[in-house]
């Protein structure tokens, strides 16, 4: 374990003392990265006790499926409590007909961007459709036997994570194929206030970003979904039939601590709630050369590359501006099962920054903002590091290049087209 020129400051005394307080549960240590912290942060839970969208299918509205042919989209955050979604149902004597699996699989053991392949569920036998590989829209022959589609996954709260797109494209087939639709509501990890980031351009659509919201969009998967299907977003000509099961006692408000709701990873990748809180901004390092820390046990809260050059007064610059600690680490990035295959900068030592946030509270983490100043030094701080077209993909916009180029703050960029996207979700708020 290396961890060159690290000295104790007044910011490391802080990051030490912040995690010290916050409840930490088990979790796994990086063996390559410098000290790693728990990354299940935790507060005290005040609110009323919080239920999904799947909670309250199973209490109350079970007697609604009967006679009903179900596809279930799901992976393995389609919980209620310690049972799947999929197990409670069939429990019950609900007719599944067929199960849809979105990128990283119906069991969400699959690495990003590996192609997913159907087949069977072995634990069920029923069938398994990809939704991720040369097939991303359901087919018709999919839909054959199904007169009801139920989708439970839960989203991160950016725009480039694809379960939003996959959304888009059941709701384009269920449209097309007169198969109603019902998604069952979760809270946005990063709570329902937080909203920045560039709005999606035409020419830079893709799988990443398929529809005109910006980066962070405050909405949960149910709220996007109403807004995907009225504002007629989808390829199909008319609405689908679509009815949103609503959570009980979530605020906009309310963090991801507050909920009661155990952490289960949506994909490989984001195992740990602090994993996704930095996710918005140190996603941009997918879009270049250097590392976003894939291959080790802390993806996205380990950012660097071999030659970084970066100083400690330059980090200071940003932790300044942030609730955040930027520890210097190095690492080496491997093959992880289940994780990570060939990740970047495989085998060498990794010259890096550990992110540490010291709020859970994304408005004033501003993880976007903080991870795109990061990305912009860092990119700087090594004369090898380049970008690719990827990165377009990920903000959306050319625009980033300006920002990358010169000192401004980002928010700059997007303001003014944020805040009319600010008034447009106003139509399609589930929740205060």
């Amino acid at each position: 374990m290396k961890v060159p020129g690290f000295r104790i400051s007044s910011l490391h005394l802080l990051a030490v003392l912040f995690w010290c307080t916050v409840s930490c549960a088990g979790r796994e240590h990086s063996s390559n990265a410098g000290s790693a912290s728990d990354n299940s942060l935790t507060t005290e839970v005040n609110s009323p006790s919080l239920k999904t969208g799947a909670q309250l299918l199973t209490e109350r509205y079970l007697h609604e499926l009967e006679g009903r042919n179900i596809g279930l989209i799901a992976n393995p955050t389609a919980r209620v409590g310690n049972s799947h979604l999929l197990d409670l149902l069939t429990e019950n004597g609900v007719r599944i007909s067929s199960l849809f699996a979105p990128e990283h699989g119906f069991r969400g053991d699959q690495p990003a961007g590996e192609e997913i392949r159907g087949g069977v569920d072995v634990e069920t036998g029923l069938t398994v459709h990809s939704l991720y590989g040369s097939t991303r829209k359901p087919t018709p022959e999919m839909l054959q036997d199904v007169d009801l589609l139920i989708f439970d996954m839960q989203d991160v709260g950016v725009r480039f994570y694809t379960y939003i797109s996959t959304l888009g494209l059941v709701l384009e087939a269920a449209a097309e194929q007169d198969v109603e639709v019902w998604v069952l509501d979760r809270p946005n990890p990063l709570g329902g206030e937080y909203v920045s980031g560039w709005m999606m351009q035409d020419e830079h659509t893709s799988f990443v970003g398929a529809f005109p919201i910006p980066v962070v969009h405050g909405l949960t998967m149910g709220e996007i979904a109403i807004m995907i299907n009225e504002e007629g977003w989808t390829g199909a000509e008319k609405k689908a039939y679509l009815r949103v099961i609503e959570m009980e006692n979530w605020s906009r408000s309310q963090h991801w601590t507050e909920t009661g709701l155990d952490w289960r990873a949506p994909s490989p990748n984001l195992p740990h709630f602090t994993n996704t809180l930095v996710y918005p901004g140190t996603c941009f390092f997918e879009g270049s050369t250097m590392s976003e820390g894939r291959g080790t046990t802390d993806p996205f809260m380990l950012v660097g590359s071999p030659g970084q050059q970066f100083t400690d007064e330059q980090l200071e610059i940003i932790t300044n501006r942030y609730p955040v600690s930027l520890q210097r680490v190095e690492f080496v990035p491997d093959d992880i099962p289940g994780m990570a295959v060939n990740p970047k900068h495989k085998g060498e030592t990794v010259i890096g920054v550990r992110v540490s946030p010291l709020t859970v509270d994304p408005m004033r983490l501003r993880p976007l903002e903080m991870g795109l100043e990061l990305f912009r030094l860092m990119l700087h701080s090594d004369p090898d590091a380049e970008t690719n077209r990827f990165l377009y993909n990920l903000a959306g916009t050319t625009q980033i290049d300006h920002f990358l180029e010169h000192d401004n703050p980002a928010a700059v960029y997007w303001q003014e087209e944020l805040d009319l996207f600010r008034e447009l979700r106003e139509n399609y708020l589930l929740y205060e």
